[in-house]
């Protein structure tokens, strides 16, 4: 802030003033101006106001970063998007979806997070060719050859690799991905490549593994960035009727060998579909992890997918702290959503939806990525100590414990 006074320039930079003469401290000796102190009141008091509002993400002013482009592949849709960093460069990897209704995965990079040089042309990954859609006639309703995105209207397409997510464990990118062929087929796969294949863009993907069972609804389940205990941890589960925990599995080797089974009784993945509304925090539907969790040293910050009582069809991202040692158990939520879809490009093909699915930290500064009214990807950040410290510093986010609900 700068303060003009009888053309001599004082620099106000919090509790410290600068003048010619001297340095003054707070609680020291006070000579400057009447109208310098009613400067320094203003701003006291906007500091207040601010500190009893709601934490939220910043949007960014170049949103939408991406948006469909005029490739077959990517006509229709641009969005989903995941994120890692590397090579100092964060690098996307987006759901595209295309007029034919196949859902492939397109890349973008950028050195600052915001502004994407780099974005390619093609495809680096599909599950397959768009000749086979006639594998997916017999799941449509009534059976037809032609996709109808009326009928496929929750995010569009009919079939292929939907939502990546993304973590990089010793040097070796995972994703996961929502594997979709009609509605009595929905599956999580996982993919790998070597980092360095990644930066050099070589797309020698592994072949696609089944982390979910045939024939069990599922999708969302989303990787840590380490391996705990030396396994492979999936998050697959924030409601398990008892608010203070959630699913998380650990496994080996990442196929169905030690999956959850979200059929069997008292299943620790069941089908988020098929549970019963029930007011956690602030939201009264709960719907899926967002991003994959992110480490920091007061816990594993995850964000995550939900509607509230008021806003039954709008998307909303909330979040909450996991133990670092155990991260079934919740240490804190937020009190209110962080991120809401309010915006035109959050409303432009199906209202009211935010879906962040990647996240990065740099520089204690975490930037967000989703996809915004299932056609376009926006990004919106925020100071990771200041999140943190919110959701530890209001009470009314402490859990309490064993507060469980009984799910019917």
């Amino acid at each position: 802030m700068i303060v003009k006074i009888k053309k001599k320039t004082i620099k106000l930079n919090n509790a410290k003033v600068f003048t010619k003469k001297r340095e003054i401290f707070k609680g020291k000796e006070n000579i400057i101006s009447k109208k310098v102190r009613k400067v320094l009141l203003r701003k006291k008091t906007k500091e207040v106001k601010k500190e009893g509002e709601h934490i939220k993400l910043e949007k960014s002013l170049h949103n939408p970063i991406i948006s469909p482009r005029a490739y077959s592949w990517e006509s229709e849709a641009s969005f989903n998007p995941a994120a890692v960093i590397s090579g100092g460069r964060v690098h996307l990897f987006y759901r595209a979806l295309g007029a034919d209704g196949i859902s492939r995965i397109g890349y973008a990079s950028s050195l600052d997070g915001i502004n994407f040089d780099e974005r390619l042309y093609h495809p680096i990954y599909s599950v397959r060719s768009a000749e086979e859609t006639k594998n997916h006639w017999p799941f449509t309703s009534p059976a037809r050859p032609v996709y109808d995105n009326a009928l496929y209207s929750s995010g569009g397409g009919w079939g292929g690799c939907e939502d990546p997510r993304t973590v990089i464990i010793d040097e070796v990118l995972y994703m996961t991905l929502n594997i979709f062929n009609g509605w009595n087929s929905l599956r999580v796969g996982v993919i790998s490549i070597k980092e360095a294949d990644l930066l050099n863009k070589r797309w020698d993907w592994s072949p696609l593994s089944y982390l979910s069972h045939l024939g069990d609804r599922q999708k969302n389940w989303v990787l840590f960035p380490e391996k705990i205990n030396g396994k492979f941890a999936i998050f697959h589960n924030l409601d398990l009727g008892d608010r203070s925990r959630v699913g998380v599995t650990y496994v080996n080797n990442l196929d169905t060998s030690e999956a959850p089974v979200g059929s069997d009784p008292g299943s620790a993945a069941p089908d988020p579909q098929r549970l019963p509304d029930h007011i956690v925090a602030w939201h009264k539907r709960t719907r899926s992890a967002s991003c994959p969790p992110i480490k920091t040293k007061d816990g594993w910050l995850l964000l995550y997918h939900a509607m509230d009582k008021d806003n039954e069809n709008r998307y909303k991202l909330g979040a909450m702290l996991l133990d670092l040692s155990d991260p079934r158990k919740v240490l804190y939520r937020a009190s209110h959503p962080i991120l809401e879809p309010d915006l035109w490009y959050e409303n432009d093909y199906k209202p009211g939806i935010i879906y962040a699915s990647g996240a990065v930290v740099k520089k204690d500064k975490l930037f967000v990525y989703y996809g915004g009214g299932d056609k376009h990807i926006g990004v919106a950040s925020i100071k990771l100590s200041t999140l943190i410290d919110s959701m530890k510093n209001d009470g009314k986010t402490q859990l309490e414990k064993n507060n469980k609900i009984e799910l019917s």
